[in-house]
């Protein structure tokens, strides 16, 4: 059995690395835009974005927790998902750069409420 302590050392790692390189290519979609076709930009993120999915179900499932259960987890499956979707808007090229760089202002806002939820395991922190 997977030991609890290392996969939540891993899950919380990796969600570090996943704000701050999402900040950095952010950054990059600002100031160097070409390098946001560098093989290693495109790969790296998807390689820690799994590892942190599966380290986050792996958490679930040991704890017996489950979105159905816990509003809380659910609510961070819901933002995630919303994560997701205004990281791509604010990385792909379809708009313009400040509308670009207003939905990565927003994925970080709402990175920033899924940590949150994930500190005080309810749906709405105080």
């Amino acid at each position: 059995m997977p030991d609890y302590t290392l996969i939540k050392i891993l899950h919380v790692a990796t969600v570090i690395i996943s704000g701050t390189g999402f900040t950095l290519r952010l950054g990059l979609m600002l100031w160097r835009e070409a390098w946001l076709g560098l093989r290693v930009v495109k790969v790296l993120p998807h390689i820690n974005d799994t590892l942190l999915l599966v380290s986050g179900i792996t958490l679930a499932v040991l704890s017996r927790q489950s979105p159905l259960d816990q509003s809380w987890l659910l609510a961070k499956l819901i933002a995630l998902v919303v994560y997701i979707l205004l990281g791509m808007l604010a990385l792909k090229p379809r708009f313009a750069k400040p509308a670009r760089f207003g939905f990565g202002v927003l994925a970080l806002l709402v990175f920033a409420y899924i940590v949150s939820v994930a500190l005080a395991r309810q749906a709405w922190p105080s």
